[in-house]
């Protein structure tokens, strides 16, 4: 048997279902028509039916007609087609490994079955030229898998290329199964002693108990991310507390030289959500010192990226300017 023509892991699809899907919204408007505005409608208002629709389950038989809904499905769940035959002799030893592995993911995959001689618009749409024809949709685009029947590992190779690609693009939904476990959730982290300190001591009002407890933590470990922010908060609340906004800026008002009091504002502006503003009077307030007073505002700096988060993108705009003031 020549190789099987798998799918790059580039998952790159080559046709288009856009009109099945759109086949299958005419039809479900269709069916939400009244039943007296639809054609051949008796007397008592029962309309024909509207052509039927797969239920979502982990293994499904499709039509031509039904296949929309399955594109549909897929914006939430990679779906594995199968394009068989009954007459097909490598289909009968591929099906039943696809319906196995499929079921050994609980809902995150689903298996379309479609009978190649009943449906040659979905062998047409996937361009099938031998049976059986493996595809994915995923987000509403088809991908070519895999042709003839494959060794049992490499199906389930694919069928993890098929959800990492699926992951990716944001599709990590799950069909539910019955009798199916749900997934279990993850045990809390336990909170450091330390940290646990400086929480119960947050919460009774007691800043300096929390400062020392983070401190402890952080000469234990420098590297304690948690720890050192943790800090940072807790520093800006004790320098605010008891303090009035409109106190802290008269002060810093009447005393421009005051670098303190110039870095309590930045405090304040900060506390009110006011990140760049801080930053700026900071950064500003350096761009005129040297000496100890200038690394004292860098210190200060540096405790408001810990509290802002180091990824936000205005700290590392900040920090460009730091860098600069500081060489």
């Amino acid at each position: 048997m020549a190789a099987p023509d798998m799918m790059p892991a580039s998952m790159g699809g080559a046709v288009d279902l856009s009109v099945l899907a759109a086949r299958h919204a005419q039809e479900a408007q269709a069916a939400a028509r009244p039943a007296d505005a639809a054609e051949g409608s008796s007397p008592d208002g029962a309309g024909a039916a509207a052509p039927g629709a797969p239920v979502p389950g982990v293994i499904v038989d499709v039509t031509d007609a039904e296949f929309g809904a399955v594109v549909e499905l897929s914006s939430s769940v990679p779906v594995i087609v199968d394009i068989w035959a009954e007459w097909c002799g490598p289909c009968k030893q591929l099906t039943p490994v696809l319906e196995r592995l499929v079921s050994e993911y609980q809902g995150r995959l689903v298996l379309a079955k479609v009978d190649a001689d009943a449906n040659p618009q979905l062998v047409q749409a996937f361009q099938a030229q031998s049976i059986p024809t493996v595809a994915a949709v995923i987000g509403g685009r088809p991908a070519p898998l895999f042709t003839g029947a494959i060794p049992e590992e490499q199906v389930r190779e694919v069928l993890e290329q098929v959800l990492a690609f699926a992951e990716q693009q944001g599709i990590t939904g799950r069909v539910p199964v019955e009798g199916a476990e749900a997934p279990a959730e993850p045990e809390p982290e336990p909170v450091p002693p330390l940290h646990q300190e400086a929480y119960d001591a947050l919460e009774a009002g007691d800043l300096p108990t929390a400062i020392a407890a983070f401190e402890k933590a952080v000469a234990q470990n420098p590297r304690d991310a948690e720890a050192i922010a943790g800090l940072a908060q807790v520093r800006l609340l004790s320098r605010l507390q008891g303090r009035g906004a409109d106190e802290v800026r008269a002060a810093a008002g009447g005393a421009p030289d005051d670098i303190e009091a110039q870095m309590l504002v930045a405090d304040l502006d900060l506390s009110g959500g006011h990140v760049e503003d801080a930053f700026l009077r900071l950064l500003d307030l350096m761009a005129t010192l040297s000496g100890d007073a200038k690394q004292d505002v860098r210190l200060r700096l540096l405790d408001h990226f810990e509290i802002v988060g180091l990824d936000d993108p205005r700290v590392g705009a900040a920090r460009r300017r730091l860098t600069s003031l500081l060489y």
